[in-house]
């Protein structure tokens, strides 16, 4: 793959700014807004009653899944954990919805607010409300307390989306997105999981192509627009989010209530080889788009490597 030098970047500048028009392709997803889009207190029927035996994560998505304690678990113990780890990552798409939330608000600020561009931000943001109030009511629905992350990590993303670059803003955007919807893409469809964990995953799918699609063409315009200095601090920040969002992927916490020794737990899934295929796989597209237009490079790199999502 080709390489993206700041040369080239200035080269660029101009020329490609007219290709993504920002307005054409906010246009265009305010249209698919419109005709998908969905409320899900009205389309998931949350009254219904759990399915017996079902799963509630798919098990290959597991964090032990393939470990000597997987191999020890009984099939109940395992849906058990599946059942905490949705869960889990569920709490952590909210912390992660409403960073993104407070990222958009500040992207148009300073923007025209009758443009496509800030209408489809404000849709997006509305979007978010009800993927947190849909991923809340699944955690209660399914028996399970939240798992906040971490308070260093919680802190430290207070911090990274103080500081964070707009070009940084929707690396980090995609990061939090993609991984996840790669899960979901899985998840809907398997007859296995439990049918309301399956509608909840099928609804934030469908919405978050638009958003991914969104970011990915900001992104990329801003990595050709963006001073120097702005693209250095991106690829920095984007590999300390990578970071911090591989050690919050599942809280610790679900293993002991599942009646596993939680550093057992956490040192089998680090040295896991089937975890960090399936990590790795749910970032490739992310980390092939990054290398593309030239956010891996440098110490961000060294940053997206030992977050273990890029091999």
């Amino acid at each position: 793959m080709t390489t993206v030098t700041d040369r080239d970047i200035s080269l660029l500048r101009d020329a490609l700014g007219p290709l993504r028009d920002r307005e054409q392709v906010a246009a265009r997803l305010l249209e698919s807004s419109a005709r998908h889009s969905f409320d899900p207190d009205r389309e998931l029927d949350w009254d219904a009653p759990l399915v017996d035996g079902a799963w509630f994560w798919p098990p290959e998505l597991l964090s032990l899944y393939d470990t000597p304690l997987w191999d020890r678990m009984s099939q109940d113990q395992r849906i058990e954990l599946s059942r905490h780890e949705a869960a889990s990552l569920a709490s952590l798409g909210i912390w992660f919805e409403i960073i993104l939330m407070q990222l958009l608000v500040r992207h148009i600020y300073d923007k025209p607010v009758t443009s496509n561009h800030v209408r489809y931000a404000l849709t997006e943001i509305a979007d978010e409300c009800r993927h947190s109030m849909m991923f809340a009511r699944m955690i209660e629905r399914n028996g399970t307390p939240a798992y906040p992350v971490p308070r260093v990590y919680h802190h430290i993303a207070r911090v990274l989306k103080t500081c964070s670059t707009t070009p940084g803003s929707f690396a980090a955007t995609l990061l939090g997105e993609e991984i996840l919807d790669w899960m979901q893409r899985l998840t809907f469809p398997d007859e296995r999981v439990q049918p309301l964990v399956r509608g909840v995953t099928r609804i934030h799918v469908i919405e978050e192509s638009r958003h991914v699609r969104y970011a990915r063409e900001e992104l990329r315009r801003q990595m050709v627009t963006a001073p120097r200095w702005e693209r250095e601090l991106t690829r920095i920040s984007s590999g300390e989010a990578a970071r911090v969002f591989s050690v919050c992927f599942v809280n610790p916490a679900v293993y002991e209530k599942v009646g596993i020794d939680r550093r057992t737990a956490v040192a089998q899934v680090r040295a896991s080889a089937h975890r960090r295929e399936v990590m790795q796989t749910g970032a490739r597209r992310l980390t092939e788009f990054l290398d593309d237009i030239g956010v891996l490079r440098g110490p961000g790199r060294a940053l997206w490597r030992k977050s273990g999502l890029l091999a």
